[in-house]
């Protein structure tokens, strides 16, 4: 019998994981993100504990593995999956090779632009928490809540206002189909690279730009090796909290009860935490570097990328096939009927 690498070092971190202490009666529930402490997502998971514990009288208690302590993103989402972890709490982006029918949320200019319309929607939306949940389950997942950690925010080299301005241009982007249409679509050229190594790939001119919110760019210092941020509207940065489905079953009507109105009830607190960051997390990179280019598209040059963007939904159906494009109506309709 062989195993490969990632089956290995997957059953390493279990027999880990099973061996750490968590006190004498206490059920411990493992939380992973893929930020670093300090961030949205530690925030996020942080608060989570804090209202299990409290909810439970310490008989719950939630231990949260920051970016990298288990893995990649992909590798705690197929941990949540085989029951290693509990949660784990990723962006959407990186959930393209296990649910591409979650790769909606990728589509340039699909939410709306307010923020408060944008929170409605990924809280409340019976196509994500209905429909494309069966998706998830499909693949051992049980999607517990989305939110937005904001507006992307483009890192360039040079003032982009058109499709015209990416030519030649290496944007960075997450290994996902959608992205690389996306990018391709209006004017640049997409480069896939690893999250850990664009900062080096900024600085040495491998890369042009890369595409993240405002909180990531100045946590990983991606401005120090930019001259221009840019707000072209197009997406937002989606994450979700998900739970393997099975484990999920074998708990109690009750505690998945307060699972899912803990989080429910978290609505309002992160979306207060995404807006504080995003306003204080922008002031320290003005503070640091005065003579960054801070550049806000008009909807006149929105509308340019909006139009080139066609495409890249039907590259979204291609992939994820009659399903895709049922989510796809689903969601445009909700979102047509919240304006």
């Amino acid at each position: 019998m062989s195993f490969s690498f990632a089956k290995l070092k997957t059953i390493a971190i279990a027999i880990v994981l099973a061996a750490t202490p968590v006190g004498a009666m206490a059920e411990d529930w493992k939380f992973a993100i893929e930020e670093i402490p300090g961030s949205i997502m530690d925030a996020y998971a942080q608060e989570f504990k804090s209202r299990i514990e409290a909810a439970t009288n310490g008989d719950v208690t939630v231990t949260v593995y920051p970016m990298g302590t288990l893995g990649t993103p992909t590798e705690t989402v197929e941990q949540a999956s085989d029951g290693i972890i509990q949660f784990t709490n990723v962006s959407i982006g990186n959930l393209g090779t296990i649910v591409p029918e979650s790769q909606v949320f990728l589509l340039p200019y699909l939410l709306p632009s307010d923020p408060t319309e944008i929170s409605g929607i990924l809280s409340g939306s019976k196509t994500i928490y209905s429909d494309l949940n069966e998706d998830f389950r499909k693949r051992g997942l049980e999607v517990l809540t989305m939110y937005s950690e904001g507006p992307q925010v483009w890192t360039t080299n040079r003032e982009i206002r058109t499709p015209e301005d990416f030519s030649n241009f290496k944007m960075r982007v997450m290994v996902s189909p959608i992205l690389l249409e996306t990018y391709k679509n209006i004017g640049a050229s997409p480069t896939p690279l690893p999250f850990g190594e664009v900062f080096g790939a900024l600085q040495l001119g491998a890369v042009d730009g890369q595409v993240n919110p405002i909180p990531t760019i100045e946590e990983m210092k991606f401005y120090e090796v930019t001259s221009h941020l840019i707000w072209a509207g197009e997406q937002e940065l989606v994450t979700t909290v998900v739970a393997g489905s099975d484990w999920f079953e074998t708990l109690s009507p009750e505690r998945q009860q307060l699972v899912r109105e803990t989080m429910a009830g978290m609505t309002g607190f992160i979306d207060g935490v995404v807006t504080d960051f995003n306003k204080k997390r922008l002031d320290i990179i003005t503070a640091a570097k005065p003579e960054i280019k801070l550049v806000v598209l008009n909807e006149e040059e929105r509308d340019v990328f909006r139009a080139r963007s066609g495409d890249t939904a039907r590259a979204y159906v291609d992939a994820a096939g009659d399903r895709g494009q049922a989510l796809l109506d689903a969601l445009q309709a909700e979102i047509a009927a919240s304006n």
